[in-house]
């Protein structure tokens, strides 16, 4: 998705949705738009932005942005690299696939608890000059608009599930309706093996607690 190219001061950015979920796809997005532009439309930490709002902003980063991409990383795939990778190590592959289509300077909201070690091996693996500074997507316009795209993706996708089981609450491990339905969902024999992230600590303990209860 393109437009307008040839902007000044174009700078990318790049941001997840979905990192924590126990439930659900991550979804990583790059933006490429000069940053004033995106400033203008008042940008900012999909967190922080209620899902209208988003929605809104969505439209119209797509109609200024010089390039919008993102990738759906599904849990399924999730679920297999994470049996030779760590998290950190996955979102680094993808992040790295939609730095090589960036072009201008391109700002990662950092995934590694250390700033200089992630920006050296993004930048070696993409080929691109990359810096990944934590809260990113608080202080870069154009890593607040990667947030938001990840962000209205991602909430589809949720939409999706729901649509199919029912009520799954956040998705977030600490949310008692998320674990109420993974509970619910393993006792009774559902197959939710396409939503569910089995690495999490979340999971293991959900599922030994269903099968002890089976066992009393």
């Amino acid at each position: 998705m393109t437009s307008q190219p040839g902007r000044k001061s174009v700078a990318c950015g790049i941001d997840e949705a979905g990192r924590g979920p126990v439930l659900g796809p991550m979804v990583i997005s790059l933006v490429c738009a000069d940053a004033d532009v995106l400033r203008e439309l008042r940008v900012r930490d999909s967190k922080t932005l209620s899902r209208s709002r988003r929605e809104t902003l969505y439209t119209r980063i797509l109609s200024v942005a010089n390039r919008v991409e993102h990738t759906i990383i599904s849990v399924e795939e999730i679920n297999d690299l994470m049996n030779e990778k760590t998290l950190n190590e996955i979102e680094l592959q993808f992040a790295v696939k939609l730095a090589g289509l960036a072009d201008g300077e391109i700002v990662v909201d950092c995934f590694d608890v250390n700033e200089n070690r992630a920006s050296e091996r993004m930048s070696r693996e993409s080929g691109k000059t990359v810096r990944c500074i934590h809260k990113a997507d608080r202080d870069y316009p154009a890593v607040s608009a990667a947030s938001i795209v990840s962000k209205v993706i991602r909430d589809r996708e949720i939409d999706r599930i729901k649509e199919k089981y029912g009520e799954i609450g956040s998705g977030y491990p600490a949310d008692p309706v998320t674990r109420d339905f993974i509970e619910r969902a393993m006792t009774q024999g559902l197959d939710i093996s396409q939503i569910i992230r089995t690495h999490w600590d979340t999971v293991r303990q959900i599922r030994e607690k269903v099968r002890t209860s089976k066992l009393y």
